[in-house]
């Protein structure tokens, strides 16, 4: 560990947060946009899927063209409920047709991909090896998906542990910039079971967020985006320019200290 303290330069964390996740591509877009590229990655499950995404070597804008037209059901297939009640297999073939890289020594940025070990309830973090197994497993919310085998072991949701995977990446890097697109809110009750899982899972998976976003050099997050449902691929345009917009104001606000931190800074 000694060795890779202060690695990098600049990582970035990307939260867990559902269709909300699509803002992270505008994140990443806006501080493009201003001379800064993250050396190092860790996301889990949306953070995880934007994240190998963007890895891979793909531009944001380019992510998102992925997904014209694109609805919850061309990523999951119906199944018998034993795990879940989806199957994760049309994900795995959208992410082997997209990706480039098979393996995580294969892409352009190192990556962390956090996901939650059923059977003894520990968060692992993935970073070599074979590398879509992880990032569905990362992205397999409980009950929802079915989890995912990795070496006769079963993974669901990081999120259920380890939504906002910080530490894993702070003794690696000078700065770290983190990007929740979940932030514990408010939000009004409707009378249907979609609701109540999706809250129920808002909740247990912000509690274990408080310590890492005290590790963030900067954290940048919203309650803008509160408003997009868990599987809100309809808006995938309008959640990017949200995060886009998001990440420019904070960069205004912080332009100070990202010029004493970043000489690249525009």
């Amino acid at each position: 560990m000694d060795s890779e303290k202060n690695k990098y330069k600049l990582g970035i964390t990307l939260s867990g947060g559902g269709a909300k996740g699509f803002a992270h591509l505008g994140v990443l877009q806006a501080l493009n946009d201003r001379g800064l590229y993250p050396e190092i990655i860790s996301g889990t499950s949306a953070g995880a899927f934007a994240g190998v995404l963007y890895a891979d070597g793909n531009s944001p804008h380019e992510i998102v063209s992925f997904f014209k037209e694109t609805t919850f059901n061309k990523f999951a297939q119906f199944s018998i409920p034993k795990g879940g009640v989806f199957k994760s297999t049309p994900f795995h073939s959208f992410l082997d047709k997209k990706l480039k890289a098979k393996t995580f020594e294969e892409l352009k940025l190192p990556l962390y991909v956090t996901a939650t070990n059923i059977e003894n309830g520990e968060v692992e973090y993935f970073n070599s090896g074979s590398l879509i197994p992880p990032v569905i497993a990362s992205c397999s919310v409980p009950l929802v998906f079915t989890p995912v085998e990795i070496n006769k072991k079963y993974y669901v949701d990081g999120g259920l542990i380890k939504k906002f995977p910080v530490s894993v990446l702070r003794p690696k890097c000078e700065k770290i910039i983190g990007v929740n697109v979940s932030p514990l809110v408010e939000s009004k009750y409707k009378n249907s079971i979609n609701y109540v899982a999706e809250r129920t899972f808002h909740y247990m998976s912000n509690v274990n967020m408080l310590q890492d976003r005290q590790l963030c050099n900067y954290l940048i997050e919203s309650e803008v985006l509160c408003k997009y449902r868990l599987f809100d691929l309809k808006n995938i345009e309008e959640i990017f320019q949200k995060g886009y917009e998001i990440t420019q104001k904070y960069l205004e606000k912080h332009k100070k200290e990202f010029h004493k931190d970043f000489a690249e800074f525009i």
